[in-house]
């Protein structure tokens, strides 16, 4: 198993404290926190979190 390829957010700027990180795997995308990724992460079906999304970018 390879280990997944984490990104910032877009939203994220390098003062910013509170960021997430996002991978995208096979039928699903992988969300930590910046600051705690020894917490590990949480997934979220693909479909879930593109309409996460659709709804976070609309406003």
């Amino acid at each position: 198993m390879t280990t997944p390829e984490f990104r910032k957010s877009s939203y994220s700027t390098p003062q910013s404290q509170n960021c997430v990180e996002v991978a995208d795997v096979p039928g699903a995308s992988l969300v930590r926190d910046t600051q705690n990724r020894h917490l590990g992460h949480v997934e979220y079906p693909a479909d879930a979190w593109a309409a996460f999304l659709a709804v976070a970018t609309s406003r």
